[in-house]
């Protein structure tokens, strides 16, 4: 068993423009890093790596648009992040297609995002509005697996999983 999530990893020059974002030390303020950038579609939390492997080779859905943007935004109380759109449909594909892998897919509406910063005793980064748009195409997917360590979580990618129409 492993914990696993399908995710969408934004292009280098998207990563670069994130990059330059201001991230000032804070209290409360736990920033990410340019290697956990990423966009989750899926969370499957503790599963088999063969079947979370199986379901996503069968995965069927075109080639998407994401829309990163308009602004740097909250997400609840404790996630700063950029909201991610045009990624519903593919989103719905991951979720049928590993349906019966690891957790039971989400029931509330995909909110795509790429988390930023998590907050603590309602700290406040200074982030929330900047402006940053950019748009890229998705034409795969990751099958990824996060080990938690006290300085933070590894990520390792498992598989890859190109969509309808890639080249």
């Amino acid at each position: 068993m492993a914990r696993l999530f399908v995710a969408v990893q934004p292009p280098d020059e998207v990563l670069d423009r994130i990059e330059s974002l201001p991230r000032a030390d804070a209290p409360g303020v736990r920033w990410t890093r340019r290697g956990h950038w990423h966009v989750t579609v899926r969370f499957l939390g503790d599963a088999e790596i063969a079947e979370a492997v199986a379901a996503v080779a069968v995965l069927d859905a075109p080639i998407a648009e994401a829309r990163v943007g308009p602004a740097v935004s909250r997400l609840g109380r404790n996630v700063v992040c950029l909201p991610v759109a045009g990624l519903d449909g593919l989103a719905r594909a991951v979720a049928t297609a590993t349906a019966a892998v690891g957790e039971p897919p989400d029931p509330r509406p995909f909110a795509g995002h790429l988390t930023l910063a998590r907050l603590r005793h309602r700290a406040a980064c200074g982030l929330a509005g900047t402006r940053f748009e950019a748009t890229f195409p998705v034409a795969s997917v990751d099958l990824v697996e996060s080990t938690l360590t006290a300085e933070g979580p590894v990520y390792r990618v498992i598989t890859e999983r190109a969509l309808r129409g890639a080249p």
